[in-house]
């Protein structure tokens, strides 16, 4: 029962899952993927994705994040001839993704031999390392005759989970939504993978409205919680932007009681994130490093699309909080006994928030 669970320790947030559920590789056409319907009164039904706008009700509006994954993977050589890998995430000197950047924080390995004034070299030109920090964390500096776009194009690589094993090229252009614009994120909203032409026609035909916006997904959101107090948690910060139009397209289904589904954990934060001052979604770009957990009083999202997520994972914490503890765990039993495909190129959940 919930009341003997500490909702407070990541053990909390831990379960085991066969090994042969994570998925490999992306399934075909993507809306053949299962779905998980969770209903209000806690029943349990195994769908597809195709059914997705049946679960919907007219008048809804669903939000996705437009966000693109950047090709941020790159190899280079050390100056002692070894070699590393870098993971751009974003800019040091920009507020968003820009080409024209020059200093980067990015994830480097072998960390403990890239310390500040170290030079990296790439195919078409280098960087120096000019600011260190934990967990392998670095602040890079881009020579001024190298052009970033040439090295992302050339040189970069998507940045497949590393759970998913031996990537082909395939996978690559499968780990991106087919609404995808607006470049910026090192993980994709998996949630979205899912959607199709056909299934945005069947949410037209249902008189579902749709919103977009941006939120930028860094690697801080798939850290796992360590042993202890979640509280203790260090939530790094992702950049998102909101348009005007969404900001009213929310604000009148608000208004009118209509519901606002967020496509994917990514939306959720966003929504959320910049409803903190006052309830209300307001335009513009920001940041946010919102923890969502259990007991977080939500003003925006009624329902919820999403994937499985890793255990001990902060996006597992905030399902829980969405749709209660108790829930989410029988349906993640549920979805485990079922078979269902976990992770990023994995199976699909649709939950409704859970009244306080």
């Amino acid at each position: 029962m919930s009341e003997l669970v500490d909702l407070n320790d990541a053990a909390a947030y831990d379960y085991a899952l066969p090994h042969e559920l994570v998925a490999q590789a992306p399934i075909e056409p993507r809306d053949a993927a299962r779905l998980l319907a969770v209903g209000p009164n806690d029943t349990l039904r195994d769908l597809v994705f195709h059914d997705f706008p049946r679960l919907l009700q007219p008048g809804d509006l669903l939000v996705l994040n437009e966000t693109r994954v950047i090709p941020a993977r790159i190899v280079f050589r050390r100056e002692s001839g070894g070699k590393g890998e870098l993971l751009l995430l974003r800019p040091a000197d920009r507020p968003a993704f820009d080409l024209a950047a020059r200093e980067w924080y990015a994830l480097v390995r072998p960390a403990r031999r890239l310390n500040v004034g170290a030079r990296i070299q790439f195919h078409c030109g280098s960087a120096m390392i000019v600011e260190g920090g934990a967990d392998g964390m670095r602040r890079l500096r881009f020579d001024p005759g190298l052009d970033l776009e040439t090295l992302l194009a050339q040189e970069g690589e998507v940045p497949l989970p590393p759970y998913i094993g031996a990537s082909e090229s395939d996978q690559r252009e499968r780990y991106q939504t087919i609404f995808a614009r607006v470049p910026g994120s090192v993980a994709a909203p998996t949630a979205s993978l899912h959607f199709t032409d056909a299934v945005f026609a069947g949410l037209a035909e249902r008189g579902v409205s749709l919103a977009r916006l941006t939120l930028d997904v860094g690697i801080g959101t798939f850290r796992p919680m360590r042993e202890g107090p979640i509280t203790e948690h260090h939530m790094h910060s992702e950049r998102y932007a909101i348009s005007v139009e969404t900001s009213e397209a929310i604000a009148l289904a608000k208004a009118e009681g209509r519901r606002v589904v967020a496509a994917g954990t990514t939306v959720v934060r966003a929504l959320e994130g910049a409803a903190q001052h006052d309830g209300r979604v307001h335009p513009g770009a920001g940041e946010t490093d919102l923890f969502i957990r259990p007991g977080f009083q939500f003003a925006v999202v009624d329902a919820l699309l999403t994937n499985f997520h890793l255990p001990r994972s902060t996006l597992l914490s905030l399902v829980s909080a969405f749709a209660g503890y108790e829930r989410i765990r029988a349906a993640y039993r549920h979805a485990i006994a079922a078979k269902y495909r976990f992770f990023s190129f994995g199976d699909a959940m649709f939950v409704e928030r859970m009244e306080p």
